[in-house]
């Protein structure tokens, strides 16, 4: 799960990865315009975006109480045992729809440990004690015989086999590292905390990438520059989770997040004068 940052005394809102990837998912609807290609394959891309972290699923239904927070467990606070499950689970899971989900939802598995391969400064696999990181070690060579095997796969189908090069590949990689750190700017940090930032590496198309820089203007507004989505103006896109304060005791908060509604978080989206 997802818990954002809150002002002090405030209740905190508790996302789902999946509502966390469906903001993802309508990222990359709009994305696309004069200067930034869409994504494509379309159907496949916005499946497995949509989907990149279903392996959290079954985990975020037991909402496990943090004894530090009282609340669920925020991300990479989750114990390592639970998240490296996650990490081949999203993968298992794509592949089953398709290999092209499959291949990219182990690449996203394997950047997320090892600098979302050199675009990002933070590798998990650093900062992992000897025994996480033995676990980790395990997952990411299964991870890269996966992507061998769907790699092959795909290869071997003409109708997909020019998914698989090298430059068209990253690309889509790269559209999809983007709506999910661009997602996490808003399901992380409350909107009176947000502040100016930039993504790198976002895909203008195969071969060429720009930095995204985003800075809120007025409440609930932000602006970005570039401008990557479809309407020339603005976009207006929402999330969901519910609020919750911390829980004093016991393994986990689902009776407590199931009494409290789900909410919607709403902000806009424009071009930088």
């Amino acid at each position: 799960m997802i818990v954002q940052s809150a002002a002090e005394g405030a209740e905190h809102f508790v996302i789902t990865m999946d509502q966390h990837t469906a903001l993802c998912a309508r990222f990359a609807e709009h994305f696309g315009n004069e200067q930034f290609e869409p994504v494509e394959p379309r159907a496949l891309m916005l499946h497995v975006i949509e989907h990149h972290d279903i392996g959290w699923r079954d985990l975020d239904a037991q909402a496990l109480r943090d004894p530090a927070t009282g609340l669920p467990y925020n991300l990479v606070k989750t114990p390592f045992a639970n998240i490296v499950e996650t990490s081949s689970a999203s993968p298992d899971a794509n592949s089953e729809h398709h290999p092209y989900c499959g291949l990219m939802s182990s690449m996203h598995s394997w950047g997320l440990y090892n600098g979302r391969y050199g675009m990002s400064d933070k590798v998990l696999l650093d900062s992992l004690a000897d025994d996480n990181r033995a676990l980790a070690d395990a997952m990411l060579e299964g991870e890269i015989e996966r992507q061998k095997r769907l790699r092959t796969q795909l290869e071997s189908d003409p109708e997909t086999a020019s998914l698989t090069q090298e430059s068209r590949l990253f690309q889509n990689y790269k559209q999809l590292q983007f709506f999910d750190t661009l997602a996490l700017y808003f399901n992380c940090v409350h909107e009176g905390a947000r502040e100016e930032a930039s993504f790198s590496h976002v895909p203008l198309n195969a071969s060429e990438d720009t930095e995204v820089a985003i800075k809120p203007v007025e409440t609930g507004v932000y602006a970005l520059d570039p401008y990557p989505f479809d309407d020339a103006e603005s976009i207006e896109l929402s999330f969901t989770g519910r609020y919750l304060s911390p829980v004093s005791q016991g393994d986990d908060v689902r009776e407590e997040l199931e009494r409290v509604p789900v909410t919607t978080q709403t902000f806009t989206l424009l071009a930088a004068a």
